[in-house]
């Protein structure tokens, strides 16, 4: 149970799980590739002592692996995890009272506690332009505070138990910011922030804010928690901490008493600045859009603080450690989420909310041939419920037909899936819809569609793995490879005008082809060998650069009723002119950071 991060720190270098980096190290790009290098080679935490241009110390990759971020929870995550249980099914405490009587102490934690003895004396005062300002991409608009905790309270019912706790991005310089006085807050749908923003803009009063950075980890992770709204993060970081969260006031803002950074200030009305472009979890910039600005108060600090940072890129990356322990948290709660709900993957690889993979119940009408039905319910649930309804793409199964599929062994789902799929009744389309703020494949920004393609059934087909001996491809398509049995990725011309014109003629020449119908799923993608070549590249540039509604095309697909189907969908996965720039590292940079790797460098040996 970790006291600040400064505990935490000392314990990860105990057991050898931190590196220190005494080299002075520039936070404009030089910060952020050597923290992807680190974590691409599942290396250890990194604290830099000696950041450019700033007096104090920054840490990352804390959460770099599962085990490590498992190792810093390790004392009191199974206890948070028997509190959930018991919110699952609270007459589990009756039936099994030793199991559970530990978590009842847990749940006291969550009580956040006014700290009488701390004061804003412990803190010294700073300004933005001391904090360690790091830059991650080239062509990032500035620096970002990527690990923020941002609080606010519900102006109609002001209290500690009425807080939100959020992650949602800062910007700390660049664009039009005035440095030390302004900050830009990125935040996207179905987030808390949006519903105390809304009521505050209704009242005549200041719409105060505070931004913590670092303290226990806990608390960045309670940022992220999808809690039920009313309910605070607060109680989550305390449990999961181990300890209650503890703040106290000043001026009207609320200080965390164990954060090593606090940023205090008033989110102006009716206000807002060019925020952005930033290198995001899709693997692609989120381009510069107005967003909110917080008029900054005061920027407090601990002694001896240490700035808590990740960097953000295609996944996956350190925070993908955030879905993977949300998932070890929250699993007993899905069923009771949503009924008859078995198992649900958020891809990560694919940015999460780009795929969705599910399992369910089909119990309804068992008398007759078995088609969805109950899974067609509980997949309009998950698109009816909080962050899941910003499912682009929505695979979900029955578990009735194979017990032993597993939403998270993706190739083993995809195999199942496909060997049973109806494409011309199976596929069920959302026009003109709301999609992830990050993803740029829609029609406009938030805007896009979503597909549900929901199969049932005993297996209909054997998946091709090698191609049909009359296979042939249209002029300007080359390179058939295949990713997945029944998934074949085809090179296609570069997207332009004639876009949708290629495409039929690649629908057109395959419908002549002998056995497609053992092929269900055809990618056409910028390269076909990187897309084939992993199962992360195959989901990643499928689901993150295709809108269902614009690029799925079919074989001998038809119209009946309103109802689109076909016998084998094709998805336009290529670039688009519309698509944000994918993400690349600046060469010069990358070069500096090989001497520190290379023989004789502080980091050989490293990786």
């Amino acid at each position: 149970m970790y006291r600040s991060m400064e505990h935490c720190v000392r314990d990860l270098e105990k057991h050898g799980h931190l590196i220190r980096i005494k080299t002075e190290v520039d936070p404009n790009l030089e910060m952020a590739e050597i923290h992807r290098r680190i974590f691409d080679a599942k290396g250890p935490a990194i604290l830099y002592e000696n950041v450019k241009g700033s007096p104090f110390r920054a840490v990352s990759n804390i959460y770099g692996t599962f085990d490590r971020t498992r190792f810093i929870f390790r004392k009191t995550l199974e206890q948070v995890q028997k509190v959930v249980e018991l919110k699952a099914d609270p007459t589990r405490l009756l039936k099994n009272p030793s199991r559970y009587f530990r978590a009842l102490f847990t749940a006291v934690n969550g009580l956040p506690t006014n700290f009488l003895f701390s004061s804003p004396a412990t803190y010294e005062e700073t300004t933005i332009d001391q904090l360690p300002l790091i830059k991650s991409w080239p062509m990032d608009g500035g620096a970002f505070v990527t690990l923020p905790q941002v609080f606010t309270e519900d102006p109609e019912n002001s209290s500690i138990m009425n807080s939100n706790l959020g992650m949602y991005r800062i910007q700390l310089s660049g664009n039009e910011y005035k440095m030390n006085e302004e900050i830009g807050l990125h935040y996207q749908l179905h987030r808390g922030i949006g519903v105390h923003h809304t009521k505050y803009n209704k009242l005549d009063k200041p719409f105060k804010a505070s931004v913590f950075v670092g303290g226990p980890p806990s608390h960045a992770f309670s940022a992220i928690m999808p809690l039920p709204e009313g309910l605070t993060e607060l109680t989550f970081a305390g449990m999961l901490a181990g300890r209650r969260f503890r703040y106290h006031k000043k001026n009207g803002f609320t200080i965390s008493a164990d954060a090593d950074f606090v940023i205090t200030g008033t989110i102006e009305k009716n206000r807002k600045l060019p925020e952005g472009p930033f290198g995001d979890h899709l693997g692609y910039y989120s381009l510069e859009h107005d967003f909110p600005v917080m008029k900054v108060d005061k920027v407090y600090h601990r002694k001896n603080a240490i700035w808590q940072f990740t960097v953000v890129g295609r996944p996956p990356a350190e925070d993908s450690s955030f879905g993977y322990l949300i998932h070890e948290i929250v699993k007993e709660l899905a069923p009771q989420e949503f009924p008859g709900l078995k198992e649900i993957n958020a891809v990560d690889a694919a940015g999460v909310h780009p795929l969705l993979l599910a399992i369910g119940s089909e119990r309804y009408m068992p008398f007759r041939e078995r088609k969805p039905e109950e899974i067609l319910t509980i997949a309009n649930r998950i698109l009816g419920s909080g962050q899941t309804s910003l499912a682009k793409y929505l695979f979900i199964s029955a578990k009735e037909d194979n017990p032993k599929v597993n939403a998270h062994d993706i190739p083993n789902y995809f195999k199942h899936f496909l060997e049973r799929v109806d494409l011309t009744r199976d596929l069920h389309f959302q026009t003109k819809t709301t999609i992830d703020t990050l993803d740029y494949s829609g029609s406009g920004w938030n805007e896009g569609s979503k597909v549900v393609v929901a199969c049932c059934g005993d297996k209909i087909r054997d998946l091709a793995t090698t191609l049909p001996a009359d296979f042939r491809l249209p002029e300007g398509f080359s390179k058939p490879i295949f990713a997945l049995p029944g998934v074949l990725i085809v090179e296609a011309p570069k997207h332009d005008q004639l876009a949708e014109v290629k495409a039929h003629d690649l629908c057109i020449t395959l419908e002549q082809v002998r056995g497609m119908d053992q092929i269900p799923m055809i990618v056409m993608a910028d390269d076909s060998e990187f897309t084939a070549a992993t199962i992360n590249n195959f989901v990643w540039v499928t689901f993150t650069r295709s809108n269902p509604s614009h690029d799925i095309y079919g074989l001998n697909s038809e119209t009946r009723h309103k109802h689109w189907g076909c016998s084998s969908m094709v998805i336009d996965a290529r670039i688009k002119p519309h698509h944000a720039p994918v993400l690349e590292t600046d060469p010069v940079v990358s070069a500096k950071v090989d001497k520190l790797f290379s023989k004789g460098g502080e980091l050989y040996g490293v990786i």
